[in-house]
């Protein structure tokens, strides 16, 4: 290879200048003593984590009722550790960022609960401990709610022939797998982890789930790219939304000084047994869809809509010209 060793000299120059930037613009690195949570370890725990929920879909094959409950306990076991520590690494880290918050001058967020009586280690460490087994518990009833997500994946889809392709193929399931399992921790208070497991589903699924928004049981996303569900959004059972549907906020509160607002109602409410159909967009946290209601295509809808509602656009003319004169006609769609 042909270098010039000249440019090469330039390199530790180069590399003192970026450094002073970490004095100058502080406010996008993390250079503390105390860790934040491993985005790797955050991941690796959502993979073992669908492997509890999902046996024999995942990784390991040739599973039976005479070595699944060995197989679960050594994945218990670890996502234990696991959990444990980043949640206690978040947990800290919540103390820093408040801290930090105030010597800028902006708002501080809240803090967790117990971790005001947390001053050393072992006491994020135990209060980490604490949250994991909790939310670890939590478990065998998300399966029960996972399993009439899939099942209403199957009843509201005709192209799917069995059980096994939804949970196989499915991004709309893989979404709201995740999704239930961040909301969980967020619930918990867990900082931090609940929004990493979010946004790494998204990249994933191109489902965008914020973890506080609260979904009830039998949720099918159908194709789901480019869904969008916002923090404060509450969604009823049976539920069925379609590709580029957003449940997002109107606009957004200041203060006087021109600050955001936050912890308000910004998302809309969604009651059951509601359809809502592509790319149809539905803002505001005083926004409710009533129960059994169909939004339709394309939609753009700011006030409540009341039950047994149907909600449509008027038809659009569709003018198609071609080239012969003949071919040249205006049909309604």
């Amino acid at each position: 290879m042909a270098t010039d060793v000249r440019l090469k000299e330039q390199l530790p120059d180069l590399t003192r200048r970026i450094v002073e930037t970490y004095q100058d613009v502080p406010t996008i690195q993390y250079l503390g003593h105390c860790s934040l949570p491993n985005y790797e370890s955050i991941i690796a725990a959502c993979e073992d984590l669908k492997e509890i929920l999902y046996p024999g879909y995942r990784r390991r094959e040739n599973l039976h009722l005479g070595n699944v409950t060995y197989h679960v306990g050594d994945l218990i076991d670890g996502l234990h550790d696991k959990l444990t520590t980043q949640i206690g690494r978040a947990l800290r880290h919540s103390v820093a960022a408040q801290r930090a918050a105030v010597e800028h001058g902006v708002d501080a967020p809240a803090l967790p609960s117990g971790v005001q009586q947390c001053t050393e280690e072992a006491d994020f460490e135990a209060l980490g401990q604490a949250k994991a087994v909790e939310f670890l518990e939590r478990i065998p009833e998300l399966r029960r709610v996972l399993a009439t997500d899939v099942q209403a994946a199957y009843d509201g889809d005709p192209a799917v022939r069995t059980l096994d392709e939804v949970i196989f193929c499915y991004p709309g399931l893989e979404a709201v797998t995740i999704h239930r399992l961040a909301h969980l921790l967020h619930k918990l208070e867990v900082p931090l982890i609940p929004r990493m497991m979010a946004e790494w589903a998204h990249s994933r699924t191109g489902i965008d789930i914020h973890p506080g928004a609260t979904i009830g049981d039998h949720f099918f996303i159908d194709h789901g790219t480019g869904v969008v569900i916002g923090e404060t959004c509450e969604i009823g059972s049976r539920v069925k939304l379609y590709q580029g549907v957003t449940l997002g906020a109107l606009s957004f509160q200041t203060d006087g000084d021109g600050n955001l607002v936050r912890g308000t109602k910004r998302h809309p409410t969604i009651e059951d047994r509601v359809v809502i159909y592509a790319n149809a967009t539905v803002l505001g946290g005083a926004t409710r869809i009533g129960h059994d209601s169909v939004i339709g295509s394309n939609v753009w809808l700011t006030r409540s809509v009341d039950p047994h509602t149907t909600v449509v656009l008027e038809r659009p003319k569709l003018r198609m010209r071609g080239e012969a004169p003949a071919l040249d006609s205006d049909y309604q769609i």
